[in-house]
């Protein structure tokens, strides 16, 4: 297959190097004109994936219209707040033969939409039986080491669904596939949002006691909005729910988590932004998330309480308290 990858960040690449490993053709896409040339010379990923060789191979363009013109497979590797200025330059494109297929993890501030949701508002003549997701436990540091590693596909045409199994797996990487697109979507968005609530626990001193119960009721917590939305309760249970909360709650590669370390320290959040330079998905979906929950009535209690940590500056101190003192409930 010819595979144009659309965003050249370290899962960006990483999938490149699994894509090309496979026997696909592969053109990574760089925004930035000056570093897809860094790219192209060096063959390294400084900033990203440093230490991680890119094929000879691999094409590496920053002429979107160009990268894409001749793919069967789109893969957007975008941060989701960038996705749709970047596929508005290529919202004419005709997908009868193509699949698109979202790696970001994240709701769109302000339309508080998915990945696949903002695919089906730009690309006005798309059916939704192209859109496909991936999503699970997945650190491009460890998957460019080929380091044992399982995620989810899923699509609304099984088809499809098989052809991103196929196309990806192989000896190091092992993809499952789904028909629940918006069960795997919403539990790759919302675990960034828990994960940053572990990392504050983290900052904050607490213990692996309260991370544990975090991951636990999080996972509750994500469930409950994803049914809302007719996600079907065993995806948060599989790969991309429990699979990837589990991972991003814990792992020193975890940018959430370490977002939400720093403001448990007592750094603000604008500070800690600042002194970046990869994205931590999970603060813009923090918002967005906060926002649905209000406007569906769900209650989300440590999402709420990360948010309020976040963006209006309480303690994190406070914010444990509140959510163990609230009135007792059973577990289910």
């Amino acid at each position: 297959m010819n595979v144009c990858i659309l965003g050249s960040g370290g899962w960006g690449t990483a999938l490149g190097i699994i894509l090309h490993n496979n026997r696909h053709k592969v053109t990574l896409w760089e925004y930035d004109k000056e570093y897809a040339h860094t790219l192209n010379e060096y063959r390294e990923n400084f900033y990203y994936l440093p230490k991680i060789r890119i094929p000879e191979k691999i094409t590496i363009s920053c002429e979107i219209s160009e990268a894409v013109k001749n793919a069967d497979m789109i893969v957007v590797a975008t941060p989701t707040q960038f996705i749709r200025s970047v596929i508005e330059n290529i919202k004419n494109i005709d997908f009868t033969n193509r699949v698109i297929l979202s790696v970001s993890k994240g709701i769109e501030n302000h339309s508080l939409m998915t990945v696949s949701q903002i695919f089906q508002d730009v690309f006005k003549n798309i059916h939704k039986k192209n859109i496909t997701v991936l999503s699970g436990p997945s650190h491009a540091e460890e998957v460019a080491k080929h380091i044992p590693t399982a995620v989810a596909a899923a699509g609304y045409d099984e088809k499809n669904s098989e052809v991103i199994q196929k196309a990806f797996s192989n000896k190091y990487f092992r993809v499952y596939k789904s028909s629940d697109v918006i069960g795997v979507e919403l539990g790759g968005a919302l675990k960034n949002v828990i994960a940053i609530a572990a990392g504050i626990a983290d900052g904050a001193g607490f213990g692996d006691n309260t991370k544990a119960a975090i991951m636990t009721r999080g996972i509750r917590e994500i469930t409950r909005f994803g049914m809302r939305f007719g996600a079907h309760e065993h995806t948060f249970m599989g790969l991309s729910g429990i699979g990837d909360l589990i991972v991003t709650c814990m792992s020193k590669h975890s940018r959430n988590r370490f977002v939400g370390e720093e403001v448990g320290k007592g750094k603000k959040l604008k500070q800690v932004l600042a002194e970046m330079k990869m994205v931590a998905e999970g603060v813009a979906t923090t918002e967005s998330t906060h926002e649905l929950a209000q406007k569906l009535g769900v209650e989300l209690p440590i999402i709420e309480q990360v948010y309020k940590v976040l963006f209006l500056g309480k303690d994190p101190h406070h914010a444990t308290e509140k959510l163990m003192t609230r009135n007792l409930k059973d577990e289910k």
